[in-house]
């Protein structure tokens, strides 16, 4: 009876999920070794849809760039021979995507209610804001700073012990819709403040003296989509003039750099970095509450996945920012926490020169604001899951973020400026 109620609810929560099957679909690997293999895969792309996870966009492609990208059941045989006509090497790294995406749900039971080892709905998490908030009044605060496109409540905590002066971390989570772990570790981080805090001298130390903002999930309307109708979605859910498609990347809306390298003028684009800096409700209420705590802010972190990388300004330019000494070293030092877990390897280093330049970032928006210590966190993991992480890994990759995260923290702490 109890293996049928399992069974029951994996099959819900499935069906649950979206409106559109992925049954056959393919996620294949390919490093192109030279422009002309580059030009194959754009080629590839004017031919059909293709669904780029890493990079973003077919236009980041460079030779010996490690590429991961899906396309339609029925169209993969057609890549398959046009990679072999090509001599490209491939690799599968997903066979079935339908498969790998109900094997996400590897926790057996669904128990309704919120759980830190699990994803969980948009729902889940609002109620779960008000609760957290609720059971720890002496650390635990939240507010609303702005609304989605949708109508929906942006929802942020602040984690501190009351004092005067403090200075603040900002951290905010789910900016890509299809990125599951990334409000997963915020809701960890703030579990691990409230439940660590008096126990563990480093976080009770970090409370006493700075306050943490945690924004659980930016692309609000974006996560429910995931759930709802599109696991792949990523972008916000805005309506674009004068187009059919729907969305902007707002990691590509933020006015720094805006619109140039490694950012899309086109609505249908993954990458489309809207009709105007800011123009979506939701980077425009994260942008102003930062400007109105701009004399507090001393750190921004920001988190996504995947690729296990830990990347600070600039992404828009491969210029070097000035303090370019300073962060590698923290950036380093963070890496090497973050490993001593799990063995889990972090590549770090400016966002435009490590992995590809992409105008229009938060971190570097932030950054040029005036906030020096600034990160963006890419998590679990290389793409053997890519965006469809299981819950079993969801324990393991909040633990060993939280050592960067602690990490990065505490120097902040010991370098205010």
């Amino acid at each position: 009876m109890w293996a049928l109620l399992v069974l029951i609810g994996a099959a819900s929560v499935s069906a649950h999920l979206q409106d559109l099957s992925f049954d056959g679909q393919k996620v294949f690997r390919v490093i192109p070794q030279n422009d002309e293999q580059v030009e194959t895969l754009n080629f590839l792309t004017s031919i059909m849809e293709v669904d780029f996870w890493q990079p973003d966009s077919v236009t980041l492609v460079r030779p010996k760039m490690q590429v991961d990208f899906r396309v339609e059941a029925e169209k993969s045989f057609k890549v398959e021979d046009l990679l072999k006509e090509n001599g490209m090497e491939y690799q599968v790294l997903i066979d079935n995507l339908q498969a790998a995406l109900d094997a996400q749900f590897d926790s057996q039971a669904r128990t309704a209610g919120h759980s830190y080892v699990k994803y969980n709905d948009w729902d889940t998490i609002a109620d779960w804001t008000a609760d957290i908030a609720a059971q720890n009044p002496d650390l635990v605060s939240r507010s609303v700073i702005g609304k989605t496109y949708e109508g929906r409540p942006m929802y942020l905590l602040k984690i501190g012990k009351s004092g005067a002066n403090k200075k603040a971390i900002f951290m905010d989570c789910g900016f890509h819709a299809r990125e599951w772990i990334s409000p997963a570790f915020c809701q960890w981080f703030v579990k691990e403040a409230v439940e660590t805090y008096r126990k563990d001298t480093v976080m009770t130390t970090l409370l006493d003296k700075l306050d943490f903002y945690v924004l659980p999930v930016l692309n609000i309307d974006g996560y429910v989509y995931t759930w709802t109708k599109d696991r792949m979605w990523r972008k916000t859910r805005s309506k674009n003039a004068g187009s059919i498609c729907i969305g902007t990347d707002p990691n590509r809306n933020f006015d720094a750099g805006w619109c140039t390298g490694g950012a899309s003028k086109y609505p249908c684009d993954a990458t489309y970095c809207g009709s105007a800096p800011e123009s979506e409700k939701e980077t425009k209420a994260l942008a102003d509450f930062i400007r109105e705590h701009l004399s507090t802010i001393k750190a921004y972190l920001t988190i996504h996945s995947y690729s296990q990388l830990l990347l600070f300004p600039y992404s828009y330019t491969y210029n070097l920012p000035s303090d370019y000494q300073e962060l590698n070293s923290i950036a380093r030092a963070a890496s090497k926490e973050l490993a001593s877990l799990y063995n889990t390897e972090y590549t770090y280093g400016p966002g435009a020169t490590t992995i590809y330049m992409a105008a229009g970032g938060s971190d570097d928006w932030a950054y040029d604001q005036g906030i020096k210590y600034s990160f963006t966190f890419e998590l679990r993991d290389t793409g053997r899951y890519g965006f469809l992480l299981p819950e079993s890994q969801i324990k393991p990759t909040c633990e060993e973020t939280l050592l960067a995260v602690k990490y990065i923290a505490n120097y902040v702490l010991e370098h205010l400026y």
